[in-house]
């Protein structure tokens, strides 16, 4: 008998502690994550060594996307005669894209254009809103689909970062496989770093990861849809206002 209620007070003891946890908020998920809302990466847009324009990745967070909850990337960039805004909206868990609004504006063609990814089966529907002319396109495609911010911020957050490692990336228009091919050291931002260098098979894009625990990245070729061009980081916030350098 004794030992009896021994027993039950050691389960009320467990029940008790664990009804007192906390519930799991948006901060606590984002703890996981090398990164945290608000978090923004400003470029320079270079071509030749020549800086062309600025371009910005900033992480915003969850948000909802209809019924769903999502984390929501933005990328801008904009130089003469040239603007691309992406607003990135993917999957919590895979960082994979579930739709991508993109508003464009090259030397005065306006362009609003909706990707809607359908992950499970292979599929993005692209709708695009060209001066009031409405075209639609489905692609299906082996793999799940996916996009060159939603990787980054993908590898950032699950990537091993171990030399020769071969991530195959299916894009709408193109297939390539990113390959981590060695450490080496970057100017951005007006200081070294050491980092990681990454590049794509066929050749496209490049980008270096920082060696710190944010893996941010400090410099992206091949991403900017004007010209051979390169993104270069020229400042860094961390989210939440926790930081800058």
């Amino acid at each position: 008998m004794r030992n009896f209620k021994v027993i039950r007070l050691i389960l009320l003891g467990f029940i008790l502690f664990f009804c007192q946890l906390p519930a799991q908020s948006e901060s606590a998920s984002n703890k996981a994550l090398p990164f945290s809302s608000g978090e923004r990466i400003t470029f320079s847009i270079k071509k030749m060594g020549v800086k062309v324009g600025t371009a910005s990745l900033v992480f915003q967070g969850l948000t909802k996307l209809g019924e769903k909850e999502t984390f929501l990337i933005v990328f801008k960039a904009t130089a003469l005669n040239f603007f691309d805004e992406e607003k990135i909206f993917v999957d919590p868990q895979t960082f994979y894209p579930l739709m991508i609004k993109r508003d464009l504006n090259i030397w005065g063609k306006k362009e609003k254009i909706t990707e809607e990814y359908f992950p499970e089966k292979g599929i993005v529907k692209i709708t695009k809103d060209t001066d009031g002319k409405i075209n639609e396109q489905t692609i299906e495609k082996k793999g799940t689909l996916d996009n060159i911010y939603s990787f980054i911020y993908r590898y950032r957050t699950q990537g091993q970062f171990r030399i020769g490692d071969a991530l195959s990336l299916h894009l709408p228009t193109k297939e390539v496989t990113l390959k981590l091919q060695k450490m080496t050291k970057i100017n951005a931002a007006g200081g070294q770093f050491d980092a990681y260098y990454m590049m794509s098979d066929p050749a496209q894009y490049e980008v270096w990861f920082d060696n710190s625990d944010q893996k941010i990245p400090l410099k992206i070729n091949g991403a900017v849809g004007f010209g051979d061009t390169a993104m270069v980081m020229a400042s860094y916030k961390k989210g939440e206002d926790h930081g800058r350098f």
